[in-house]
């Protein structure tokens, strides 16, 4: 299939055929017709597979064919014809025919340029963004344009909205991309108060990487009779990038490891993710003073120094990007062919969203998780979410000292054969003795004390003293209650008070 069979518009085809387009992906073939048609989409899929085309190309087709309104004047002759009038330019809030929301500034950035790809013939049509951390006086320059396409994360789109500057009566279409994002990180209120905002007649897509949950309970509110398309599962995701675990022992042994994977001959750029904004600029200096070519990118940055160093990975000035979770989605750069894991991400489908950053567009890539021997079970919720195993891998030189707890071990501290259940405390060898004299308590020998009987008898484990008389009130036992003549228990817990405990089958 070609995107001439699309049905789109002659402009746009001119556009997809000069950036290198030669077919459309699975998502775009059944989504374009569709969305052309005007009906409702659910769309699940997996990244990468082309989503920003599968809801801009049949959006810009239906605006490239609504013709202005009769009389209608752009904002620029309105400003002409005020300053003849002598009358000083008012505000005039946008009115967009088309928002499209998106979880992180950096998928916003995204969209907006791919949308300038395929819009380049189109003249009439403008698509700006409106982001967190960009300063109010370019956002209300890029407002007063009165763009036909409004790219915009939930938070700043909101303030705007409350301040009067952006009215949605007449938009036509609403996109929703990375769903599932956003409602992680808390967008639903402002979400809802968004789609609030719009009109009933408007055609909705979204887009996420599942539809179950929550994602297709709001889903379901916000869309009519929509087609739900699913490319793919979970277990199908990512056959083009190879996955690797490296255990590491400590901190030293990740960075010693991480440097040497990181001159692999085959590498040509790379992402390292980790969990903190700290770490990544950490890193990001220490691979510098390595003598690789490094910059960092997360949330605490200015919008313009973000902007600069996604602009010099593209064009190749960086090598490799220390990123937190800010980067999972929302970088689109083919060269990409690496992607570390130097802290594992707290949730599995942020690991999917990471190692997409490589085999994009079919390439294939390489991912490499960097994980401490206590970490295993967060393998293996990755390796369920997935239904894929991670294959660990050693590289000579750089072997980790201790082995990797077996798949069965469910708490750290286990190994096999010496007895114990996982998580069992160990005990002692009898007789061992113990720094400052005496000895260890042992499951044979409860106490010793250099081989002599102490004073009251002997502990036993259980914590009540033998062979000797009773304290004065009764014995203490473990959980700290008095044991009292009268059968009762007196101690620490304010529900017992003096009554005599009650027989379990009357509690």
């Amino acid at each position: 299939m070609s995107f001439e069979t699309l049905g789109l518009h002659p402009s746009i085809l001119k556009a997809l055929t000069d950036a290198g387009y030669t077919a459309p992906t699975p998502v775009q073939e059944q989504a374009v017709p569709a969305a052309i048609q005007g009906k409702d989409l659910l769309v699940s899929s997996q990244t990468g597979s082309g989503k920003t085309a599968a809801f801009m190309l049949p959006s810009l087709h239906r605006l490239a064919g609504i013709e202005p309104a009769e009389g209608a004047r752009t904002p620029n002759q309105e400003r002409q014809a005020a300053q003849a009038r002598g009358e000083r330019p008012r505000f005039r809030p946008a009115q967009p025919k088309m928002l499209v929301l998106t979880p992180t500034r950096e998928l916003a950035l995204q969209v907006t340029t791919n949308t300038d790809k395929y819009s380049v013939n189109l003249r009439r049509i403008k698509a700006v963004s409106i982001l967190g951390g960009m300063p109010y006086p370019k956002q209300m320059q890029l407002l007063s344009r009165n763009p036909e396409i409004l790219v915009a994360t939930p938070g700043r789109l909101i303030d705007h909205m409350e301040s009067g500057k952006i009215d949605f009566s007449q938009l036509q279409i609403l996109v929703l991309d990375e769903a599932d994002r956003m409602l992680d990180m808390g967008f639903i209120d402002d979400i809802e108060k968004i789609v609030a905002a719009t009109p009933e007649s408007r055609q909705t897509m979204l887009f996420s990487a599942t539809l179950d949950g929550v994602v297709g309970n709001m889903a379901r509110r916000i869309t009519k009779d929509p087609l739900t398309i699913q490319i793919s599962s979970t277990s199908a995701k990512h056959e083009n990038i190879s996955q690797r675990v490296h255990f590491v022992d400590d901190l030293s042994h990740k960075n010693r490891l991480l440097d040497h994977l990181l001159r692999d001959e085959t590498l040509d750029q790379a992402v390292v993710f980790t969990a903190t904004k700290r770490d990544a600029d950490t890193i990001a200096d220490r691979l510098n003073i390595a003598g690789f070519s490094a910059a960092a990118l997360h949330g605490d940055m200015h919008q313009g120094a973000r902007n600069r160093t996604l602009d010099g990975l593209r064009r190749g000035n960086v090598k490799v990007l220390v990123a937190t979770d800010v980067a999972a989605r929302g970088i689109d750069v083919p060269n990409i062919t690496h992607v570390f894991n130097y802290d594992l991400p707290k949730f599995p489908e942020d690991y999917v969203h990471r190692i997409g950053r490589t085999g994009r567009a079919g390439r294939n890539g390489l991912a490499i998780s960097l994980v401490n021997h206590a970490e295993g079970m967060h393998v293996k919720r990755i390796e369920r979410f997935t239904k894929q195993t991670i294959p660990v891998n050693v590289i000579e030189g750089f072997e980790p000292k201790r082995t990797a707890p077996p798949r069965s071990a469910t708490r750290p501290g286990w190994k096999p054969g010496d007895g114990r259940k996982p998580g069992q405390r160990s005990f002692s060898k009898p007789g061992a003795p113990r720094e400052g004299g005496g000895h260890y308590r042992s499951e044979s020998a409860p106490f010793r004390s250099e081989g002599q009987r102490p004073e009251g008898g002997y502990r036993k484990e259980g914590g009540f003293r033998s062979e000797s008389a009773p304290r004065e009130g009764g014995f203490r036992s473990e959980g700290g209650f008095r044991r009292e003549a009268s059968g009762g228990y007196k101690g620490s817990n304010p529900r017992s008070g003096d009554a005599p405990r009650r027989p379990w089958g009357e509690r």
